[in-house]
């Protein structure tokens, strides 16, 4: 568009370490942070899972999930309404990713890919992940992640909704 900056290229070449404060939140790459966030999830080697941990996440930031259907029914036939699962700082969500990779990735059965759909709306980050079948290429899963920044970019909050 004449008169408006193509940052097509700029986009391509930012990382996710704060350039600029936009609306005192650093301005943040949303695919890029997208990218790393989903490839934390099929990292096999655990010192560079903590790596990316601290990286993506604020030292005392949550990860917060709705969890999926058949983890509610069981906690609905116990009397809890909501069921959500919640963890806080950065061993716990080592231990988090870990296990996930564990079940779905390390056995060969899965990875996990972002869906191109990343977008920021000021403080907050949101978009989908595919859990994909490695035989088939099948999607066997679909999740919805909304991200709440803090002022450098780091994740204060991860609201994790399993979609299907």
């Amino acid at each position: 568009m004449a008169g408006m900056p193509d940052d097509s290229d700029a986009a391509k070449s930012r990382t996710d370490v704060p350039d600029a404060l936009a609306d005192d939140v650093a301005v943040v790459n949303p695919k890029n942070l997208a990218e790393r966030y989903v490839g934390l999830w099929n990292e096999p080697d655990p010192d560079v899972r903590r790596m990316i941990i601290r990286g993506l996440w604020a030292p005392a930031g949550e990860h917060v999930l709705d969890p999926p259907q058949e983890l509610r029914q069981p906690a609905h036939a116990l009397g809890f309404e909501a069921p959500t699962l919640e963890i806080r700082g950065y061993a716990a969500m080592e231990t988090r990713a870990a296990r996930a990779y564990e079940e779905f990735v390390a056995p060969g059965q899965y990875v996990f890919r972002l869906r191109d759909n990343a977008a920021r709306l000021r403080n907050i980050l949101k978009f989908n992940w595919e859990m994909v079948s490695t035989a088939t290429g099948e999607v066997a899963g679909v999740g919805l992640e909304v991200l709440v920044l803090d002022e450098r970019g780091r994740i204060t909050t991860d609201y994790q909704f399993v979609e299907g």
